[in-house]
């Protein structure tokens, strides 16, 4: 059977590193424990299961979509009564389709999410299926790099695969405009400073960034209050151990990010601007701005877009250190494992569901997402260019990985943090007053 891919965001219902082979050819993993040969019907099935899988995921890239029909046009191959139904959704629309089609029992058998607060309301609410039993047979979650299960482990329970690639936000530089006006990437704050001022000078914006959907704002956040602060200060606010969200560090990152914005570190216009419709990067390859921070899902998107550039012009580091924070400056914002799968409970085919899962991760897929320079979350991963080498160096060096607060907070928080966090850019809303209405916003949701 064909499988039936829709791209974009329309959808028909309700709005919501390789050591064990899997996948078409190699041997799959039961439930049951039971392994079969990539020539038998595989993942607990008898061979004879018929019916639908939807499949919701938001890889829109091309060479990410291909990998997906892909993967999914091999599992039909081997399972001819099975057809699976994908829906290509960007990024943006998907956060929003998911969580009402997850409230109204309606989503599809296999989504992706960040992990986190949302997932942790799925499981509250019995919309995903507990996958541990499947993961634990025949050493199959020793194929993944450790790291990556953390994020969607609950109460020792597991109830997704990571599937969709490492990622952290890092800054990507034009190499040409820093030689041009003789500077480095800035290693510290005051060198940030002094590289945002010579390109203003130079009538070069210093960053490009599309704010209109506030999660690529977040991220300078995010970075400055973990530099000032590490890990243990946001976790305690997030987790209410002895923390607030009106701690002096989260305070100093709204003053340090409203520094760089009166300081006209940002392309003008850039609240206003889509990152989907890609016009950051526009000014990057225009040659009107000189940085972006943004994740390394970049690689695959610079490659798509302008290749050329991409090789001849690209650099990438970490976000500066600040040297009177706390924060180590290896710590990078991102998650091992950007996406991570799961099973809708209400999933008629739910053996299947997790047999689809499984040839999205296989050598096969794994081979693909290596050579569309993607770092996937699995044991021996290799880099097989010079700057997917140095992302994975630098995840590897990493002392701590903090997953991006809007996917770490329950819904509720992360939407007042994005708000909060766009209004800081907008400077429509002091330091302090953002602090308020987060730590507001938590001990409403705790009902503390």
């Amino acid at each position: 059977m064909r499988h039936h891919t829709r791209r974009g965001a329309a959808v028909a219902m309700a709005m919501a590193l390789a050591a064990t082979a899997c996948g078409g050819g190699d041997e799959q993993v039961a439930p049951d424990g039971a392994t079969t040969d990539g020539d038998e019907q595989a993942a607990g099935t008898d061979g004879d299961a018929e019916g639908t899988i939807s499949l919701w995921h938001i890889q829109t890239e091309v060479a990410d979509q291909a990998l997906i029909d892909d993967a999914v046009a091999r599992y039909e191959a081997d399972n001819p009564g099975v057809d699976v139904d994908v829906t290509a959704i960007e990024n943006d629309s998907y956060k929003t389709q998911i969580r009402v089609a997850v409230g109204a029992n309606e989503a599809p058998c296999i989504f992706p999410s960040w992990g986190g607060g949302t997932l942790a309301e799925y499981v509250d609410a019995g919309q995903v299926v507990d996958l541990t039993d499947y993961v634990e047979q025949d050493g199959y979650r020793d194929r993944f790099v450790d790291a990556a299960w953390s994020v969607v482990e609950i109460d020792d329970r597991v109830y997704g695969v990571p599937v969709e690639n490492s990622a952290a936000a890092l800054v990507w530089y034009n190499r040409s405009l820093f030689e041009e006006q003789g500077l480095e990437p800035p290693q510290d704050w005051d060198e940030l400073l002094e590289v945002v001022d010579a390109f203003n000078e130079a009538g070069i914006a210093p960053f490009a960034l599309a704010n209109q959907a506030p999660w690529t704002g977040s991220m300078y956040y995010m970075y400055i209050a973990d530099r000032l602060g590490g890990p243990d200060t946001f976790a305690a606010a997030a987790n209410r151990t002895g923390g607030s969200f009106e701690d002096p560090v989260f305070i100093e990152a709204g003053e340090r990010l409203q520094e760089l914005v009166e300081r006209d570190a940002f392309a003008s216009g850039f609240n206003g601007m889509d990152w989907d419709a890609g016009e950051s990067r526009q000014l990057i390859y225009a040659g009107n701005a000189a940085m972006e921070l943004m994740g390394n899902w970049n690689i695959n998107i610079f490659r798509g877009e302008n290749e050329q550039f991409f090789e001849e012009n690209i650099g990438v580091t970490t976000f500066p250190a600040i040297e009177e924070g706390d924060g180590d400056p290896t710590n990078v914002v991102g998650t091992i494992g950007d996406n991570f799968y799961h099973v809708s409970s209400n999933c008629e085919l739910q053996d299947e569901a997790f047999e689809v899962i499984q040839y999205l991760i296989d050598d096969e897929s794994v081979e693909a997402r290596v050579d569309n320079g993607r770092i996937p979350p699995v044991e021996g991963f290799e880099a097989e260019d010079e700057v997917t080498a140095e992302v994975f160096s630098i995840l590897e060096q990493a002392d701590s990985v903090q997953l991006w607060y809007d996917q770490f907070l329950p819904p509720e928080l992360a939407d007042v943090h994005l708000s909060t966090t766009q209004a800081l850019f907008a400077l429509s809303i002091t330091p302090e007053e953002a602090a308020a209405q987060m730590e507001a916003a938590a001990v409403q949701y705790f009902g503390e």
